[in-house]
């Protein structure tokens, strides 16, 4: 049996034309060890739910990403962090949203899984969970980033000007992992900040089951990032495994109508990572690019940002 990864770093990225050859080379790096923490798990013969949560807290510890100590600020200049986690052999899963504290919001999200009977919480329960499972939470220094800090000011200016651009990076931003186990067993994570400027309180798809985050071992597991909104509205995650089990759609198949007509179609921009029950895996976006990478049993890892 063979496993396969999938990483993403958010779609809507630096724009091309603004990127530098240290800045390309930092974010390819991250991506890196991302892969590399999913699949020392995989390879040792571990689950896909593990290396999910792997990858996804080395993304979140890397400040380039907008989660864990990247996330950006809320209009309040505040940070506020949604996470969500599946596992496809059951359906389990778990979710957080709207918490700070601890330093890996992934598994804050997979300590509501395993430890509470409910899939999404928030506010002082949320982060009691966490506590009672034993997680690193951390103060506000370590989650302060000056890049995130001055972007929000550059975007309450424009509000208040009424000049507020339609740069898809000030919305777009989350990271997240797919990944089947040599077991053929699928999972999903999917972290965020939300996006820059945002009101506070606002939720975006990443905790939402079947919006920004999914996984099913019947079809497949996929994991968000782009407009939430639009996202949540077209259900966008569970709509793959919709077509795939009830129009016989191949995953790319199906991710790809879901992105390049569902969601682009209506303001949706962004993009998915997804893989199948059989390892196949796809990566489609509507936006300028997408920080993506991949590995699968036998092969090298893989990372693009642009198309």
């Amino acid at each position: 049996m063979s496993y396969s990864l999938v990483v993403h770093g958010g779609a809507g990225t630096i724009l091309k034309s603004t990127m530098t050859p240290e800045k390309e080379a930092a974010y390819h790096a991250g991506l890196f060890r991302a892969l590399k923490a999913g699949e020392d798990v995989l390879s040792a013969g571990g689950t896909a739910l593990d290396a999910v949560t792997a990858a996804v807290c080395a993304l979140e510890d890397e400040p380039l990403f907008n989660s864990g100590c990247g996330a950006v600020f809320t209009d309040q200049g505040e940070q506020e962090m949604d996470a969500a986690i599946m596992d496809g052999k059951d359906r389990s899963a778990g979710a957080v949203a709207s918490i700070f504290g601890p330093k890996n919001p992934v598994r804050a999200a997979r300590a509501v899984m395993e430890n509470t009977v409910h899939v999404m919480m928030t506010g002082p329960n949320a982060l009691e969970v966490a506590r009672k499972a034993g997680l690193e939470f951390a103060e506000k220094d370590y989650f302060f980033t000056k890049a995130r800090w001055d972007a929000l000011q550059e975007t309450l200016a424009m509000k208040q000007a009424g000049s507020e651009d339609d740069d898809p990076s000030r919305k777009h931003g989350t990271v997240g992992a797919v990944a089947r186990d040599e077991a053929g067993n699928l999972a999903a994570a999917t972290s965020t900040g939300g996006w820059t400027g945002k009101a506070a309180g606002r939720i975006g798809d990443t905790p939402v089951i079947g919006a920004g985050t999914y996984a099913d071992n019947e079809t497949c597991a996929v994991s968000a990032t782009g407009h939430g909104e639009v996202f949540i509205r077209y259900t966008a995650a569970s709509e793959i495994a919709s077509r795939m089990r009830y129009a016989g759609e191949t995953l790319e198949q199906a991710a790809n109508h879901v992105v390049m007509h569902d969601l682009a179609n209506n303001d949706g921009s962004g993009g998915v990572i997804a893989v199948d029950r059989a390892g196949n895996i796809t990566l489609p976006f509507n936006s300028e690019g997408m920080y993506r990478g991949y590995v699968r049993s036998g092969e090298e890892p893989h990372t693009e940002i642009y198309r």
